[in-house]
C-alpha cells in the first residue's frame, strides 16, 4: 500500500478547520481523483449522447450488491464487476441489434434495476445498507479505494491521450470515423468499460440518484463556456474539480451540514447557471452551434 501521508500533509497546509481531520483529507484526495475522470467522461458521454447510459450503469449499483450478497461474495467488487458486465451487454446489444439505443438501454435499465430491488427485498436487514448506494457517502472512503482511483487516473489518462480525438470523430460521424481507419467497435467496448468504472465509484460520491448529473452538468456547462473542443476539456476540469472542492468544504461547515454528494451537485449546478448567462451574453459557443444542426 503506497503511503499517502504526504498528500494528506499537504492538504492539511489548507488554511480550512474542517480538512485537519483524516477522513476529510481522504475525502478530497478522492475527489480530486474522481472529478478530473467524470469530467472527461462526461465530454465524450454529451458528444456521443450516452446520458442515459451512464445513468443505467449507475442504478446496476443495485444488481451488483445484491448479486454479492447472494453469491456472499464482496459486494463492492461485485457491483464493480457487473457494471463493467452491463456497459459492455448494453454496448454489444446496441452494436448488433436492430433497435435503437435508447431502446436497448431502456430494456438493460429496467432489467437491471427490477434485478437488484426483487432480490434486495428477499433480503432482511439489508435495506439501510442500501442508502450509502442510493445517497452516496465520499466520508467513507478507505485508502484502498484511493489506490484503486489512482491507478484508474493513470489509466484514463493514457486512454484519453490515445482515444480523444478518435472518440471525438466517433461522435461526430461514425461511419466516417470507420472509412478513415478508426476501429469504432473497439474504442467504444473500453469507453463503455472505462466509463463504468468511474460511475461505480460517483454512485460511492453522490449516489445512484445524482451519478448522472456528476457526469453532465459539468460538460454542459463547458460548452456553453467555450467556443472550441479543446476548451469544452478544460472548461469541464475547472467545473467539476472545482464544485467537488466547494462542494465538500460547504458540506462540513455547521451552518450548512449538507450531504457533501449533494452539494457538490449543486455547486455544479450553480457554474452550469452562470454558464447559460454567459452563453446569453456572448456569442453562441460553437459546441452548441454544431448540436443543434
Amino acid at each position: 500500500m503506497p503511503d499517502f501521508s504526504p498528500l494528506y500533509a499537504a492538504i492539511s497546509l489548507l488554511p480550512l478547520d474542517c480538512l485537519q481531520a483524516r477522513f476529510m483529507q481522504q475525502a478530497l484526495l478522492g475527489l480530486l481523483l474522481l472529478t478530473p475522470m467524470t469530467a472527461v467522461l462526461g465530454v465524450h458521454v454529451v458528444n456521443l449522447r450516452m446520458a442515459f447510459f451512464s445513468d443505467a450503469i449507475g442504478h446496476s449499483a443495485f444488481a451488483g450488491v445484491a448479486l454479492g450478497l447472494m453469491l456472499s461474495a464482496p459486494p463492492d467488487a461485485t457491483m464493480l464487476l457487473f457494471a463493467i458486465l452491463m456497459g459492455v451487454a448494453i454496448t454489444a446489444m446496441g452494436r448488433r441489434s436492430g433497435l435503437s439505443a435508447d431502446t436497448v438501454i431502456g430494456i438493460a435499465f429496467s432489467a437491471v434495476v427490477a434485478f437488484g430491488l426483487a432480490a434486495v427485498s428477499r433480503m432482511d436487514g439489508i435495506a439501510r445498507d442500501m442508502q450509502r448506494f442510493l445517497y452516496g457517502d465520499i466520508l467513507t472512503l478507505t485508502e484502498y479505494d484511493i489506490l484503486f482511483l489512482a491507478i484508474l487516473f493513470v489509466v484514463l489518462l493514457l486512454f484519453q491521450v490515445a482515444g480523444y480525438n478518435r472518440l471525438l470523430y466517433i461522435a461526430l460521424n461514425p461511419v466516417m470515423a470507420r472509412v478513415h481507419g478508426i476501429r469504432v467497435a473497439f474504442w467504444q467496448y473500453v469507453f463503455s468499460g472505462l466509463l463504468a468504472l468511474v460511475v461505480m465509484f460517483s454512485v460511492q460520491t453522490v449516489g445512484v440518484l445524482l451519478v448522472t448529473a456528476m457526469l453532465i452538468v459539468p460538460a454542459a456547462a463547458a460548452r456553453n463556456f467555450s467556443r472550441t473542443g479543446g476548451g469544452v476539456f478544460w472548461w469541464a476540469l475547472l467545473v467539476s474539480v472545482s464544485s467537488a472542492f466547494l462542494g465538500l468544504i460547504l458540506s462540513a461547515q455547521p451552518w450548512l451540514a449538507t450531504a457533501c454528494g449533494a452539494t457538490v451537485i449543486l455547486v455544479a449546478c450553480c457554474w452550469f447557471a452562470v454558464s447559460m448567462l454567459a452563453a446569453k451574453l456572448g456569442e453562441r459557443p460553437f459546441f452548441t452551434r454544431a448540436a443543434r444542426q
